[in-house]
């Protein structure tokens, strides 16, 4: 299914009230403060004009031209005569308004859904936060803007996307696309799980979901995705109580937590506990599609090395058993106090060329298939320096990196970004990024 009208339009329409604060005026502000390059028509029966971000929009009575897609922030109740009217002339239709079968008004979702098929025209919601095409420079949500990347998050909850997209932008996540898609009336998650595992923006999925309507349906969109690209599921409403208020947030079925486990292991889908792990999944994978179990962990202090060790271990993954050769190589240029073994630790003031050496030295070796490198800087090496033998390490497997010392490294993190080289705070969170990519063989 082609949804690219909502994703990257040439043409929008925004239907409600433009007063300073009002939902329909923020859309607004959010879409030409985005850059977005496209036609934007705000629309209301009292007409006048709105300035926003330095231009200055006539606000149409009534939509008279064809667009792309139409954002709806008006009364529940004047949405389904609003999309018959301006049916003939719109492709799809966001419909942030609420107030429709979340609150038991079932009906009124059933006319809104009939007025739109008898245009043709696809709805997301309604009561959802709004979506964005973040390469298309379309923001057409109240929620903060992100930066450009390879995640794209489907979210059942608005309040749940609004705060990941948040969180994404302090982890330094990029994204391609965000759905929130509320009610789910016509379109839902197996719909958008299937556009974006055919989006070549789109490097993972990462889906928030409460609870499904058509199982099967989910099941088959899942195994289409997961066979192109990593797809990252958090699952709310897992206990009877959790269950219990999914229903009554979203309306839809949370059915038993063991039925969804069983698919989500079926279909070789990723699923997270919590948020972070949610960000630690779509971080790895963009930069990354997969690695094997055996790993080779380079450190410069001894705790660190260790925790991550541990952590490798429990989560099913194997310390690299390094060759003959590349311990010789790594005996040649190290200190003698160093030790060869993996973990590898190279000791509190390994500069530029150690980590450089050590990282090449072991990326060579046949029985390692990904690195761990973990860097907690004295004060007198910066982490930059650090940060720049990772960079600059001629390797072509998988690197994840732990810098840890929060300020002390923050210029080193930010060097690694630059180079689309994602930090994980902690040994722990680093080694199970990696359990992620092992899963994906």
């Amino acid at each position: 299914m082609n949804l690219d009208f909502f994703f990257y339009p040439q043409s929008v329409a925004v239907f409600g009230s433009f007063k300073r604060g009002a939902i329909a005026y923020e859309i607004l502000r959010n879409i030409v403060e985005g850059g977005f390059k496209g036609k934007i028509i705000p629309v209301n029966p009292k007409g006048g004009t709105v300035e926003v971000a330095g231009r200055t929009f006539q606000i149409r009575e009534k939509l008279e031209e064809p667009v792309d897609t139409a954002i709806i922030a008006v009364p529940a109740r004047v949405v389904p005569g609003l999309v018959d009217e301006i049916g003939p002339l719109i492709k799809g239709a966001v419909v942030i308004s609420a107030g429709f079968s979340e609150v038991g008004n079932e009906e009124l979702e059933r006319e809104l859904v009939e007025k739109a098929r008898k245009h043709g025209v696809r709805i997301i919601g309604p009561n959802c936060a709004g979506i964005f095409g973040v390469h298309g420079k379309f923001f057409g949500s109240f929620e903060v803007r992100v930066r450009p990347g390879g995640l794209a998050l489907i979210s059942q909850s608005g309040a749940f996307g609004g705060a990941a997209l948040a969180m994404g932008n302090e982890e330094g996540i990029g994204f391609s696309a965000f759905v929130s898609y509320g009610n789910a009336a016509d379109l839902n998650e197996s719909d958008f799980l299937e556009y974006f595992a055919d989006d070549e923006n789109t490097k993972a999925i990462a889906l928030y979901i409460e609870g499904v309507r058509d199982g099967r349906r989910f099941l088959k969109a899942l195994h289409y995705a997961s066979e192109k690209k990593p797809v990252v599921i958090l699952k709310a409403g897992k206990s009877a109580s959790g269950a219990k208020a999914a229903a009554s947030h979203t309306g839809s079925l949370a059915g038993s937590y063991e039925i969804y486990r069983a698919a989500f292991k079926q279909a070789g889908v990723i699923e997270v506990e919590e948020m972070e792990e949610l960000f630690d999944a779509a971080k790895v994978f963009e930069m990354y599609p997969r690695a094997g179990k055996r790993v080779a962990v380079i450190t410069n202090s001894g705790g660190p090395g260790v925790l991550a060790t541990d952590k490798l271990e429990r989560l099913g993954l194997e310390l690299a058993k390094l060759s003959d050769e590349t311990t010789q190589k790594l005996r040649s240029f190290l200190p003698p106090q160093c030790s060869v073994k993996n973990p590898i630790d190279l000791i509190a003031d390994a500069d530029y060329e150690r980590y450089r050496r050590a990282i090449e030295t072991v990326c060579r070796d046949e029985n390692v298939d990904s690195l761990l490198v973990i860097c907690v800087p004295p004060i007198f090496i910066p982490s930059e320096e650090i940060a720049r033998a990772i960079i600059e390490a001629d390797c072509d497997k998988p690197i994840v990196v732990n810098f840890m010392a929060g300020e002390l490294v923050k210029d080193g993190v930010g060097l690694l970004e630059k180079h689309g080289i994602k930090n994980f705070p902690t040994p722990e969170r680093a080694a199970r990024a990696l359990k992620w990519l092992s899963e994906r063989l």
